[in-house]
């Protein structure tokens, strides 16, 4: 087995480990969850204050973050049509956001 081979192996081994360990975490945290559901929104709540206060934003189940948005017509910007304001960004996308 050449040196590359070996190392390819190697890290396929370590995914399929890391793999399994997040999964019976994650199994682990449910279960707590559902045991102790009062104690693990106290601690959810207080990781959230605590992200917040470092710039984090958390995203609610439908995706949002929690912060309103004005839908006013004067918050509107004004000129271009609809499409040429969606990709007149630097983004032009949303493809370098974060996951």
């Amino acid at each position: 087995m050449t040196e590359i081979a070996r190392r390819i192996e190697t890290a396929k081994r370590s995914a399929v480990i890391y793999r399994n360990y997040r999964r019976a975490r994650e199994r682990a945290m449910t279960r707590l969850s559902n045991a102790y559901p009062e104690t693990y929104k106290e601690l959810l709540e207080q990781e959230k204050i605590v992200d917040e206060q470092m710039g984090k934003k958390w995203l609610d189940i439908d995706g949002s973050t929690g912060e309103s948005m004005d839908l006013s017509a004067s918050a509107l910007p004004t000129g271009g049509g609809e499409g040429e304001q969606a990709s007149s960004g630097p983004d032009k996308g949303n493809d370098e956001g974060e996951a």
